[in-house]
């Protein structure tokens, strides 16, 4: 579970395109604060801070300090360039303590398979739904020992404290196989090709 994080926000008066690149080239990102039936606030986060909560934190749940006023918040959506990978804009969803959100965690393989074996995921993140002050940064998914053809579903796999997974219990989330290696790939030439040469 990753630590509650701390971001000081100031209000955006100014809205639109023009507005949001004055708020980038100042050094801040242009966000939008919503939820829970209140009017959306328009906010400008300080860039580098920011960047390092997005970057290393899927779900980052956020206190701001909104001039003086602290409210909890969930990063819900990050719009970054395509090219440079900078963030353009955030969407923030006001969170109360206690309250539980549902969101994406991506699956983390833990163990080792049987030996000759491999894993392939299919389920890259689970819908998860969990008190919003403890939102894990990874569904562990152990395949320890699992050999040729052993299927992990949803529903083998150990729920996060306090949580539900969402998804299908039926869905496939890992698949253990033994890898095929075909002529080809080990650079043979098949028999009835050597026959006529």
């Amino acid at each position: 579970m990753a630590d509650n994080l701390n971001l000081t926000a100031t209000r955006r008066t100014e809205f639109g395109k023009g507005a949001a690149r004055r708020t980038r080239r100042a050094g801040l990102i242009p966000a939008v604060l919503y939820g829970h039936g209140t009017e959306p606030q328009h906010l400008a986060l300080p860039s580098h801070e920011t960047f390092l909560v997005v970057k290393d934190h899927a779900n980052a749940l956020i206190t701001l300090d909104i001039e003086g006023t602290e409210q909890l918040a969930l990063v819900k959506d990050v719009q970054r360039d395509p090219v440079r990978r900078t963030i353009e804009h955030l969407d923030l969803v006001v969170v109360r303590q206690g309250e539980r959100v549902t969101v994406e965690v991506p699956v983390h393989v833990t163990g080792e398979s049987f030996p000759g074996t491999i894993h392939q995921i299919e389920l890259q993140t689970l819908r998860v739904t969990v008190p919003a002050t403890r939102i894990p940064e990874v569904v562990p998914v152990p395949i320890d020992g699992l050999e040729d053809g052993a299927l992990v579903r949803v529903a083998d796999i150990p729920r996060p404290e306090d949580a539900t997974i969402d998804d299908d219990p039926e869905e496939i989330v890992v698949v253990i196989s033994v890898p095929r290696v075909s002529a080809e790939d080990l650079g043979e030439v098949p028999a009835e090709e050597t026959a006529e040469a």
